[in-house]
Order: C-alpha cells, then structure tokens, then sequence
C-alpha cells in the first residue's frame, strides 16, 4: 500500500508541470488527496485538497488561480496542475492521503515527494 508520486521536474519561471500521485494496492474512495511541499529550511506547506468520493476541494490562498487539483477516477490517480510557476515555488512535493482540509496532520500516509525546481 502505497502513494506513488510523478511529473516533478526543472521549468523555467512562467512554466507548467502537472503532479501525479498514484495509489498502489488501495483504492482513494474512502481519503481526501492533499499536496504539500516543503522547500528547503522551510515547514511543510499545505497546497490543496479533493476529496476523492465528492470532488469537495480545499485551496491554499497563495496558489489560488494557479494550481488546479483534480483527480482521474478511472486511473486511479490524483493531480496537481501547476501553472505560471515561480522561483519561490521550487520546493519537494508531497501528496498524502487522510480525511481532507488544511492540516498536515489529517493526513497520515504520504508519498516520498517529488523535486520541483524553477529556475531561469
């Protein structure tokens, strides 16, 4: 049972990645999906949310309007559209599962992050 993340990379600024994050031996019917990231010397950050069964989402204010979260029912897969990245957004990403909102400790299990790095 596992979370298995994608799609990390180096962009310039102005860019786009989109994030995956796979689940491995479960289904995510029952758990909200939630990305975080956390740059170096910093605390982890909380980005967005979606409950799996309802689509209900949650967004930190700071990448409204630039990241979209979303999840693919038929693969099985949560994502995390980002775009017009910025330098200060360079950061690794995690996605983690649990009962959903803003707090990193609703989430219990978590995938082993994911390099974004923006840099002209």
């Amino acid at each position: 049972v596992q979370l298995v993340e994608s799609g990390g990379g180096s962009v310039q600024p102005g860019g786009s990645l989109t994030l995956s994050c796979a689940a491995s031996g479960f289904s995510f019917d029952h758990y909200a999906i939630g990305w975080f990231r956390q740059a170096p010397g910093k605390a982890r950050e909380f980005l967005a949310a979606v409950r799996w069964s309802t689509g209900i989402t949650w967004y930190e204010d700071s990448v409204k309007g630039r990241f979209t979260i979303s999840r693919d029912i038929a693969k099985n897969t949560g994502r995390l559209q980002m775009n017009n990245l910025k330098p200060e957004d360079t950061a690794v990403y995690y996605c983690a599962i649990g009962p959903g909102g803003y707090s990193e400790y609703n989430y219990g299990r978590w995938g082993q992050g994911t390099q974004v790095t923006v840099s002209s």
